[in-house]
């Protein structure tokens, strides 16, 4: 598994959510926050990688590189889903209703692709990777939320630079499935 294209799946998918955590953190108990996204992230992360498994076992890998255009229609598809927040009596299922509403349908199309085919053993580090990406978002946002110039940053360039990401990452599941170098050697 590629550590750093899943790192850069798991900033470009959250890069929104990013910037709903630090009104979140402001809101409620940071371990509750941290409690929600977690199980959020791991939740989505399970279905996408169970996608993958199903459709690997009936169609050819250098096929599946086709799911690599996923990202790339996310980063050409306008969603404005990012105003959806749910208020709940448990602040921990607050803030993973409001994650999975938010960024479900960006976590399955992205990380579907970049999951696809990978072994079980794989997934499982995957998950403890991810896992600890989202605990240290939650602290490092937790930090940097005070701070005027990173509200502005997000709020001016946070769209741009996920966009961004989704083309990179999509531009890779076509590499690295062999998608390309099928193409090629059909021409």
């Amino acid at each position: 598994m590629n550590y750093f294209i899943l790192g850069l799946t798991f900033i470009s998918v959250n890069l929104d959510f990013f910037f709903m955590l630090i009104f979140l953190l402001k809101k409620f108990e940071l371990l509750k926050v941290l409690l929600g996204y977690l199980l959020g992230t791991l939740i989505l992360l399970t279905i996408s990688y169970f996608m993958g498994r199903i459709l690997s076992a009936f169609v050819p890998e250098w096929v599946l590189g086709v799911l690599g255009i996923l990202p790339i229609y996310m980063a050409l598809h306008d969603d404005d889903d990012n105003e959806k927040v749910t208020a709940h009596k448990s602040q921990i299922l607050s803030v993973l209703i409001t994650y999975l509403s938010v960024c479900a349908g960006c976590n399955l199309s992205i990380f579907l692709p970049v999951l696809v085919g990978e072994e079980l053993t794989s997934f499982l580090i995957t998950l403890i990777f991810i896992g600890s990406l989202t605990v240290l978002t939650v602290f490092l946002i937790k930090l940097v939320s005070d701070i005027p110039i990173v509200s502005e940053i997000m709020e001016s360039h946070g769209e741009k630079l996920m966009k961004v990401c989704y083309i990179l990452i999509g531009l890779y599941v076509f590499w690295d499935s062999g998608l390309i170098n099928h193409l090629i050697a059909l021409f």
